[in-house]
C-alpha cells in the first residue's frame, strides 16, 4: 500500500520555535531570580513537553517548591509570545502545499499544550493541514501513540498508509509506538549522531523538507 497521510511534529520539524522557547523559559526564569538557560540547553530540553521541560531548567527541578507555580507561569507566557521569533523552517511551506495538491492527508501531533498547536497551525498551515492535536488532559503525550491515532482516526488513515516525520528521539519513540514508518529530519533540533545514538538508525534521514516528497512516491 502506497503512503496516503503524513503526520508530523511541529517544533524543530515544521517551525524552528527554539528562540520563543528559549526566551519563554528565560523570562519565568528571571523572574523567580533563577539562573537562565542558553538556546544550546533548552534545545536538549524540548521534545517531551511543558513539564519535562521546566523540569529541566528550572534549578532543583520538581524539587523546587515554586515548581509548580513557575511551570503554570511558563505555560502562560509561552502561549502569549509562542510566535514573537517562531517561523517555519525552509521549503516547509512548498512542502505542504504540494502534499495537499497531490491529496495528500496531514496532520500535525506535537507535546506542545493544545492552544498554542491550533494557534501556529491557524497562522502557518492552515490551509494544508486539517488535524493539528496538542496535549490535553485527556490522552498521553508523545512517546506514546495516543496523539498519532487520534489523529489518524480524525483522518480516516490506517497506520499501514501513514508515515510520520519528526527530529528528535521522542518522534522517532512516537513512530514505533504507533507502528508507523519514521522520517527523520536533520534541521530541527538533534543531530543524526544523536539520532542513530538514541536507535533511529533505520530511519529515514533528510535534510532538506522537499526530499520527503520522493520518499513518499518511491515507497
Amino acid at each position: 500500500m502506497s503512503y496516503t497521510t503524513v503526520i508530523f511534529d511541529m517544533d524543530g520539524t515544521l517551525l524552528n520555535t527554539l528562540d520563543d522557547i528559549t526566551d519563554s523559559v528565560n523570562a519565568i526564569l528571571t523572574k523567580h531570580d533563577l539562573p537562565v538557560r542558553t538556546i544550546d540547553e533548552v534545545r536538549h530540553m524540548v521534545g517531551n513537553g511543558a513539564v519535562y521541560l521546566m523540569e529541566r531548567a528550572v534549578l532543583g527541578g520538581k524539587l523546587n517548591p515554586d515548581f509548580d507555580r513557575i511551570l503554570e507561569e511558563y505555560k502562560i507566557y509561552y502561549e502569549e509570545h509562542c510566535n514573537i521569533k517562531t517561523g517555519p523552517y525552509t521549503h516547509i511551506p512548498e512542502l505542504l502545499k504540494e502534499l495537499k495538491e497531490r491529496g495528500y492527508r496531514l496532520a500535525i501531533v506535537s507535546n506542545k499544550p493544545m492552544g498554542a498547536v491550533e494557534e501556529l497551525n491557524k497562522i502557518y498551515f492552515g490551509e494544508y493541514v486539517d488535524v493539528a492535536i496538542g496535549v490535553t488532559d485527556s490522552m498521553r503525550r508523545k512517546p506514546y501513540p495516543d496523539e498519532c491515532i487520534a489523529a489518524m482516526e480524525k483522518l480516516g488513515s490506517t497506520k499501514e498508509e501513514t508515515v510520520y516525520v519528526g527530529d528528535s528521539e521522542v518522534d522517532h519513540m512516537t513512530a514505533m509506538n504507533s507502528s508507523l514508518k519514521c522520517i527523520s529530519c536533520l534541521w530541527g533540533f538533534r543531530t543524526k549522531d544523536e539520532l542513530v545514538a538514541a536507535g533511529a538508525g533505520e530511519n529515514a534521514f533528510v535534510t532538506d523538507p522537499m526530499e520527503i516528497l520522493d520518499i513518499l512516491e518511491n515507497s
